[in-house]
């Protein structure tokens, strides 16, 4: 961790803490290494369906099964998010605050498991979000109700902690009924607010005469009379006690509940979409990082995924922290940033308080042989600048795509023919073996032909003999290109060529 002359040194922007890093790997293992109550704000969305097989979320060998038994999937659950939390609430400032995002599977159990670690007293909201407007669980023939809101658990860290209230829009209904009535000269919608001071002289309001009317006041008689000059304070037709003209416009909204149905959750093919399967709306973690930090206040998000958070954070002007145990998942994100919100990975930049890095990757080829197979593709397609197929079985031999710039629609939308339903793109294959055969290729060239395709990728640690000579062979006959790509040319950066 950099230490407050090193700040000062290089121009990092926390003292405390290295922030606008990813760390890949074990959550558990970085936050030790965290100093005591170093972090503003914590949002965490630890992934929990019992229909995935943990292997995906936790990268770990003893994890590689699906939890049939809701209880043993619960309780293994709470077992490893246990000490997380511990760290977790450990990490964070007093005056801090920590969201718990999860669903119906394990809620009630988090929240005894949160109560435990935190304090019941600083239990401070459960709050529901409507994440879809309908469920294929509650079609006809179901026996209960459809599930479609998540959970999110506000605990603090005990002090006077940091709340900026958020507000959102009045709806028709409500503007008609309380600002039914329309100034004349201007159009403005207004209400007529109460000028008495409430609880008179016991709460210490001022008593006189104003404009004929004699009683205690809400403010002093100076104000009041700058007011009127305004043409703030009138009286209803009819009236006998003045009012004060409240504006619609001037007003900031209702103040947000616990009940979130005004944020619409990500559709497969919409242009904030990445196909990551657990992705939040952007507005989602803006509302909560709004609320509950301050500009260069440090965001943590210690299951960060494809990085919603850290690019909420970025756009806000705070300070944030992203870890995750997936490569493809840190990927993801340091390309989102690059691409979203335009900062410059680069080591360099960073020490001087800019752009931002990515450590503990597995940039060697012994690592990336030890990775699970799907993550190694993932690894293969990003980093070749492609998009990975969304399914893990059935691709065809095709396990990711590269879209031409000229193929972006300038449109966007599934009726454009965003990147599913477009026809311009080469495929991706990778194998994970020590050297790719003359069969694989054989698959590759017989998926390219179905699909219509001129031009693929293939990576591998090494290609035989016999698979380079298919792919020569493959060109002359059907004048189709496969361009072999090896992962030492990938971590090298010698393939700008090749890809041309």
């Amino acid at each position: 961790m950099a230490n407050e002359s090193a700040s000062k040194a290089t121009g990092k922007p926390s003292a405390l803490v290295d922030t606008r890093v990813i760390y890949c790997g074990d959550n558990l293992e970085q936050l030790k290494k965290l100093p005591d109550a170093c972090v503003d704000l914590i949002y965490i969305d630890p992934p929990f369906n019992s229909n995935r097989n943990y292997e995906v979320f936790w990268g770990e060998t003893k994890e590689k099964r699906a939890f049939e038994d809701r209880h043993a999937s619960t309780q293994a659950y709470i077992e490893f998010m246990r000490p997380r939390c511990v760290e977790l609430a450990r990490v964070l400032k007093k005056t801090g605050s920590f969201y718990y995002h999860c669903d119906w599977h394990a809620s009630h159990y988090v929240k005894v498991m949160l109560d435990q670690i935190f304090g019941e007293n600083c239990f401070q909201n459960e709050i529901i979000w409507k994440r879809q407007s309908g469920h294929s669980d509650a079609k006809q023939g179901s026996k209960h109700f459809g599930r479609v809101h998540d959970v999110i658990f506000l605990y603090t860290a005990g002090g006077a902690y940091t709340w900026n209230q958020p507000y959102e829009p009045y709806d028709r209904e409500y503007t008609e009924t309380f600002y039914s009535n329309i100034e004349p000269e201007t159009g403005r919608r207004f209400q007529y607010g109460d000028l008495t001071g409430p609880g008179g002289a016991a709460k210490g309001n001022p008593h006189y005469e104003f404009l004929g009317v004699t009683r205690y006041w809400r403010y002093s008689q100076e104000k009041m009379e700058q007011l009127h000059r305004e043409g703030r304070i009138v009286f209803r037709p009819n009236g006998k006690v003045p009012r004060l003209k409240r504006y619609l416009d001037e007003a900031p909204g209702l103040p947000v509940q616990t009940v979130w149905t005004d944020i619409r959750p990500l559709i497969n093919f919409g242009k904030e979409s990445l196909g990551f399967p657990t992705q939040k709306p952007l507005a989602l973690l803006e509302r909560i990082i709004k609320a509950s930090s301050n500009p260069n206040d440090i965001v943590l998000d210690a299951f960060c995924g494809c990085g919603t958070a850290l690019v909420a954070a970025e756009n806000l002007g705070r300070q944030w922290i992203g870890i995750d145990i997936s490569p493809t998942a840190c990927r993801v994100m340091a390309k989102r940033l690059r691409d979203v919100c335009k900062l410059r990975e680069d080591e360099n930049y960073w020490r001087h308080g800019k752009g931002f890095v990515v450590r503990d990757l597995p940039w060697t080829e012994k690592q990336l042989r030890d990775i699970p197979p799907f993550e190694f593709e993932n690894w293969a397609v990003i980093a070749l600048g492609g998009i990975p197929n969304k399914t893990q079985v059935g691709d065809m031999g095709i396990d990711g795509r590269i879209y031409p710039l000229s193929a972006v629609p300038h449109k966007t939308g599934k009726a454009a023919g965003e990147l599913d339903f477009m026809d311009d793109w080469y495929p991706i294959q990778a194998k994970q073996v020590d050297k790719v055969g003359r069969p694989d290729v054989d698959m590759f060239e017989a998926a390219m032909i179905r699909a219509k395709r001129k031009k693929g990728f293939f990576v591998g640690f090494d290609f035989s003999h016999d698979a380079l000579a298919e792919i020569g062979a493959f060109f002359k006959a059907q004048h189709t290109v496969i361009v072999p790509l090896t992962v030492r040319e990938i971590l090298e950066e010698q393939i700008a060529q090749k890809l041309a």
